[in-house]
């Protein structure tokens, strides 16, 4: 893939006023292509077009390459954080913990996985990825600072090592299913109970 160009940097003006109606149309396809198992690189701008049922020159006016309009179907399913209560570290952890398994999420985790070989391959489009979910990690990487404050967790814990415990094993089940023996119910209960018998304070 051709990745020369940034998510929004060249971003094309409209030649006519845009219509959400046709914006979403067009990232629901690229993310319908995606969780079909199509990879990033058999995607094209015509496969994209047909499935939304409009023309190329519609597409080309709204994203400059098959690149920004990628990672703009992936943003535009994420969807947007809980909003957390802040009264423990462990209600926090939990909560965003099940954001991520949501009928929604699960669409995300299959899309991520026909990414994944892509951004292997195709730095730039990894970099874009990674400043995309990156926000998402700094929501963590504050509950657990706040637990450090307050107490709740040990002094000395490595915020961003269990950052990563806590993101991997959901993302893991979700894309690959790795293991049947852990029961998909109260998943997040259970994660978070794990990781903070030996986090908590």
């Amino acid at each position: 893939m051709n990745s020369s160009t940034t998510a929004g940097q060249e971003r094309k003006s409209p030649g006519r006023p845009r219509n959400a109606q046709a914006d979403e149309s067009i990232l629901d396809a690229v993310l319908g292509l995606l969780s079909d198992g199509q990879s990033a690189a058999a995607i094209s701008i015509e496969a994209v077009a047909a499935k939304a049922g409009v023309g190329k020159a519609t597409i080309y006016r709204r994203w400059p390459n098959k690149e920004t309009l990628i990672i703009d179907a992936v943003r535009s399913m994420k969807g947007p954080l809980p909003e957390l209560a802040g009264l423990s570290v462990r209600e926090d952890l939990i909560a965003l913990i099940k954001a991520h398994r949501t009928p929604r999420a699960e669409r995300f985790s299959k899309v991520t996985a026909c990414l994944l070989p892509e951004m292997q391959r195709d730095t730039e489009l990894a970099r874009m990825y990674q400043a995309y979910v990156e926000p998402r990690r700094e929501v963590t990487r504050q509950v657990l600072r706040r637990g450090i404050e307050t107490g709740e967790l040990r002094a000395d814990l490595d915020v961003e090592l269990t950052q990563l415990m806590l993101s991997a094993p959901g993302m893991i089940q979700s894309m690959l299913r790795m293991t049947s023996s852990v029961p998909a119910e109260d998943f997040p209960e259970a994660l978070v109970d794990a990781i903070l018998r030996g986090a908590a304070a």
